[in-house]
């Protein structure tokens, strides 16, 4: 199926909400919805219809949730629950409709928050894909961790050659749960070789507005939206939601003059919205998707576009003329290897090399344990740098974002072996200007292969903006004559092949003293030929002047800035920072903020020599983790380095605990509290992510799990004498669950104070039902939990 030429004449339609139908139909707290599929199918059948009669000209199958963890405790298998979800939806569709196979999220967090590898959901969304043969395209929806969604797109596109739509669930600042923005979704994302992309749920049309907008600035393929109903409110006990079809209808209307060309409806909506829809883009052509020029790169939390002034490459992790980094590769002393990555970023690198290239190691699992090592603390993007085609495609394979590989030269064998990586993966690629015949001495022989690379690329479906060429230097010392031919390349290849340019200038200095005056020297001549992305060592403070100079003098630095942040009162602060970042033993809170978890509890360990343990907990452990709220709550950091930053300060508690028991002193808790996600509801991320947070600081966490009955939680709450109890609840089906167990606490005469929280319920909704303290995020709950035990 072509989906770009469905759209060439015509919006595509989707049906609505599931959900909502089914709870009109009856569904029970607790019931799992794909199980209609096997025990109330004409239930089903009649709600597609319903949508089909509406003017949905897609057909969602009713298999949000049917994966083999939330289908744990089913008497059904996933492949028999996806095979009679795509047959029921086929019967509706008829053969002028489209049949979409919907794989939701897997309901568990993935690594570094969680536990999930990406292997592992790998390995649960090839079940549904390979389950689903029968449907015309694969709809992945309701994502809010990009690393999941990559995980789910790669399982499509390996498991089936059906077209690969995917939609992610943003908050109203612009980012998903994890922190990915639209730019870096949409490169993701486009890069995978995704058909469609956009976003769905959690917000209602209104919300969504300017989000979708930057998704279709962004993108190059076509952009579906399924929004909400508007915002849920609870009125007389039930959920309901402030958008009527008609002005859901305008603003789809409004999103079609956008570029936006496919729609759906998400919670809440009915026939009613589809219908309204239909009638809202009729006679309305779509607009083309069309190609974008940004070279962009991405982790999943920060985008670098490249060729929007000068982007540093930040090139300490390559063990090359390096000893003391060769041997912590070769002893699996990663914290080195972090601390490096953690020293560039301070010092102002955007992207980080990172080589794992040392004889007499395996290549490919060091690349790996790299990666997942350095994502999980840094928020740079990362380029790739081997020369083992093997562990390139391993590195990229889990890597959480768009990478860069380091790299491809104009050999063929080079050539036909990492290009199809490149492509398969959506990475960016370094073409390096050398072939059989070696590196050429002159700018136009450069130019000559980098044109063969670009032209080689094309063929693999790599484009131009995916392309950054390094015109390599030779040494001053033994080739003078030819020092210049690279500069002379740069602005060639720029301009001839619409490519990006880097290239490391510290090669030019080898076998000179004072190498540093001649690199900084020929790095300021490389940037004003037009050199894009200098790989370079940003703790080098003569080659940092450089940059911030060069910056400053071409307007990329408006109103100079960072370079008066970085030079004003003589220099200090670049001085202090350059410090900082040679200093190998940093202190307990920079180890807390940096996430450095495998530091931490040496480190106090180290400090207990010197200081009291209550002294440390207050003034050091918990005075980070609030600094690190802080800049989560500006929107500084997001919640992978929450997690991360909250579980180093774990490793330190371990320690301190240590020291209380074998000095025999009293406990360090400070409140114990009970966690649980309501009756009939299974979701429990976000209780997960609130745990996590309360025991990083000093709270004593009962976790009851998911679907858990009010008798429990009250019985627990008398035995452990509960001062706290927390709730949660994700779907609009079990929020009557929580009133039910916040009743059942009243009614028992329980002294203990209750906390919801969930994407269904707001802070009017909490205090219809009874609760104490209505809490939006982790951050939030820790707040509560001060309130309730420092009274």
């Amino acid at each position: 199926m072509d989906l770009r030429e469905i759209l060439e004449n015509r919006h595509l339609i989707f049906d609505g909400a599931m959900g909502t139908m089914l709870q009109k139909s009856g569904i029970k707290p607790g019931e799992l919805p794909e199980s209609y599929n096997m025990e109330k199918r004409d239930i089903v059948l009649g709600i597609h219809r319903e949508y089909v009669s509406a003017g949905a000209q897609v057909i969602i199958t009713n298999t949000f949730g049917a994966n083999r963890y939330k289908l744990d405790e089913s008497p059904y298998s996933v492949e028999e629950i996806v095979k009679s979800a795509v047959s029921i939806a086929r019967e509706a569709a008829g053969e002028d409709g489209l049949v979409a196979l919907d794989i939701g999220p897997i309901g568990q967090m993935m690594e570094p928050i969680g536990t999930l590898s990406f292997e592992q959901a790998y390995e649960i969304f090839k079940e549904q894909v390979i389950a689903g043969e029968g449907a015309d395209l694969i709809l992945i929806e309701t994502i809010s961790d990009i690393y999941e969604a990559k995980a789910a797109v790669l399982a499509a596109k390996e498991n089936s050659d059906l077209p690969v739509l995917c939609t992610l669930t943003f908050q109203e600042n612009g980012r998903t749960l994890t922190g990915t923005n639209p730019l870096a979704a949409v490169n993701i994302l486009e890069g995978l070789g995704c058909d469609a992309i956009g976003m769905n749920c959690s917000l209602g049309p209104v919300q969504m507005m300017p989000i979708v907008k930057d998704i279709v600035d962004y993108s190059s393929i076509p952009v579906m939206v399924q929004p909400n109903a508007g915002l849920p409110r609870i009125e007389d006990g039930k959920t309901v939601y402030d958008v009527e079809p008609y002005e859901f209808a305008s603003y789809i209307a409004q999103m079609a003059d956008m570029g936006v060309a496919m729609f759906g409806g998400c919670c809440g909506t009915t026939p009613e919205f589809i219908k309204s829809v239909k009638e809202a883009l009729n006679g309305k052509k779509p607009k083309p998707a069309t190609k974008k020029n940004l070279a962009c790169v991405c982790s999943s939390t920060k985008a670098v576009v490249i060729g929007q002034g000068v982007s540093i490459i930040g090139e300490r992790i390559n063990p090359t003329g390096k000893k003391r980094l060769r041997e912590a590769i070769k002893a699996g002393d990663f914290d080195y290897v972090v601390s490096e990555a953690i020293s560039q970023k301070e010092t102002g690198s955007d992207i980080l090399d990172v080589n794992m290239g040392v004889p007499g190691i395996d290549e490919v699992a060091a690349a790996t344990r790299a990666v997942r090592e350095l994502q999980s603390v840094i928020d740079l993007p990362l380029q790739i740098d081997s020369s083992n085609p093997d562990a390139i495609e391993a590195a990229v394979r889990i890597y959480n974002g768009k990478a860069i590989i380091n790299s491809v030269n104009g050999k063929d064998e080079s050539l036909e072996k990492i290009l199809p990586i490149a492509k398969k993966y959506g990475a960016c690629v370094i073409g390096l200007t050398l072939d059989e015949e070696g590196l050429p001495e002159t700018a136009q022989k450069r130019v000559e292969i980098a044109q063969k690379i670009v032209n080689r690329a094309k063929e693999h479906g790599i484009d131009e903006k995916d392309i950054i060429i390094d015109c390599l230097v030779l040494t001053a010392s033994a080739q003078q004559e030819a020092v210049m031919e690279t500069l002379k390349a740069i602005p060639l290849v720029k301009e001839k092949l619409g490519v990006r340019t880097t290239l490391g200038a510290s090669n030019v200095s080898y076998g000179l003293p004072q190498r540093g005056i001649i690199n900084s020297t020929y790095l300021a001549m490389a940037l004003s030929y037009g050199l894009d992305a200098p790989i370079t060592d940003s703790t080098n403070q003569r080659l940092m002047e450089a940059i911030r100079s060069f910056r400053v003098i071409t307007n990329q630095d408006p109103m100079a800035e960072d370079y008066i942040r970085a030079y004003g009162g003589d220099g200090q602060k670049a001085k202090e920072t350059l410090s900082k970042a040679a200093d190998e033993k940093r202190s307990l809170k920079s180890i807390i903020l940096n996430g450095m978890k495998d530091e931490s509890y040496e480190a106090t360990k180290s400090a207990l020599n010197e200081r009291d343990a209550m002294d440390i907990v207050n003034n050091e452990l918990i005075a980070a983790l609030d600094e690190v709220g802080e800049k989560y709550e500006k929107g500084d950091i997001f919640l992978p380095q929450l997690i991360r930053s909250a579980e180093t300060v774990k490793m330190a508690f371990d320690a301190v605990k240590e020291k209380i028991v074998s000095e025999g002193s009293e406990s360090i808790s400070k409140g114990k509290m009970i966690l649980a996600t309501v009756k009939g509801d299974i979701h429990d991320i976000g209780k997960n992510i609130v745990k996590i947070l309360l025991e990083n600081y000093g709270y004593d966490v009962i976790d009851l799990g998911r679907d858990v009955a009010p008798e429990t939680i009250v019985q627990t709450a008398k035995d452990e004498d509960i001062r706290l109890v927390g709730l949660s609840a994700l779907m609009t089906t079990t929020v009557s669950s929580m009133e039910d167990t916040i009743n059942l606490i009243k009614d028992q005469n329980l002294d203990c104070k209750v906390m919801v929280g969930g994407a269904v319920l707001n802070p009017e909704y909490a205090k219809e039902i009874g609760a104490d303290y209505y809490s939006k995020d982790a951050k939030e709950a820790v707040e509560v939990a001060r309130r309730v035990f420092e009274n």
